[in-house]
């Protein structure tokens, strides 16, 4: 009797190096890739999301990739139900899902018990509409007054996850943490790698990374996908990269130093991502600066196989 595949979950900071690691996996595993990069599921933002071609896929279908338009909006609920899907399909299938990506809350939303509260689009829209009059900064005070928690854990930048947090304070009248995942056991067993590097090397391969997307023709891409309504979504207009050219494009400063911004919101993310990830006692870590990544990658799988 064929015994079921077990997942493998490839996350870590941007920049560096996991979707070479996954295809490696799924090509020795016999496996299929799950994106778990939020922004990497709009059609058309390829460049500033650093989307593999199509041609460099090497015949390995890829899921959760290109299925939304820029006017949607991203949502984890959404991905965790496609998603776990996905999942379930490859492993019916006999095949094992590589998942790959950085999207810190996407991951838990994927294996950790995760159930959403609901939302009230009035009390929503109201909040929003409180934004929208005074400001991202003054906001993250109204989330400190009434949270405090959660206004230390949510960047006074990030507008969407401080009007959710109200909103789930407000209809749950509980802390926004009560609602937030709870680590444990990660479903289906999958055993979660995630990759790091030196820190001045990561650095480098950000600056590098975000001339070749300049190179490559971000600023057309995101000219033209302003055309499908890119600076109408919520979510994919905030892309780092994409909300840098859009105010480039709007006269706000030039190209240099959109895309100085751009390493820089990237650097910055990048150590958000590691401080998330590093609390995740389930992660086996990998030098992936170190030569023998994918045999090491492939005895930590062997070892935690069941």
């Amino acid at each position: 009797m064929r015994s079921t595949p077990t997942p493998v979950a490839v996350i870590g900071p941007t920049a560096g190096g996991k979707s070479d690691l996954a295809l490696d996996l799924a090509e020795r595993l016999g496996g299929e890739i799950v994106n778990i990069d939020a922004m990497q599921q709009y059609r058309g933002m390829d460049i500033g999301t650093a989307k593999l071609p199509v041609a460099e896929r090497r015949g390995i279908p890829h899921h959760q990739l290109d299925v939304l338009d820029v006017t949607e909006v991203a949502t984890v609920a959404r991905y965790q139900e496609a998603a776990r899907a996905d999942v379930d399909h490859l492993l019916a299938a006999g095949r094992v899902p590589v998942i790959v990506g950085g999207s810190m809350m996407y991951i838990q939303g994927l294996l950790d018990d995760w159930q959403f509260p609901a939302t009230d689009p009035a009390v929503r829209e109201r909040y929003e509409s409180m934004l929208a009059e005074v400001g991202v900064g003054q906001m993250h005070q109204v989330l400190a007054a009434v949270d405090p928690a959660a206004a230390a854990t949510i960047l006074d930048t990030d507008a969407r996850r401080i009007v959710r947090a109200l909103e789930v304070v407000e209809l749950t009248g509980a802390p926004f943490a009560a609602s937030q995942p709870r680590i444990g056991e990660p479903r289906w067993g999958t055993i979660i790698l995630a990759l790091d590097r030196d820190t001045g090397e990561l650095d480098e391969r950000i600056r590098r990374r975000t001339r070749l997307m300049f190179d490559a023709g971000l600023v057309d891409e995101v000219a033209a996908l302003c055309d499908l309504g890119l600076r109408a979504g919520r979510t994919a207009s905030q892309a780092i990269g994409y909300k840098q050219v859009l105010a480039a494009l709007d006269g706000e400063y030039d190209l240099a130093q959109a895309e100085e911004l751009t390493f820089i919101g990237t650097r910055r993310y990048v150590r958000r991502q590691r401080s998330w990830f590093r609390r995740d006692h389930r992660a086996i870590w990998l030098d992936a600066g170190e030569p023998g990544l994918l045999d090491r990658a492939l005895r930590a799988v062997e070892q935690q196989a069941p």
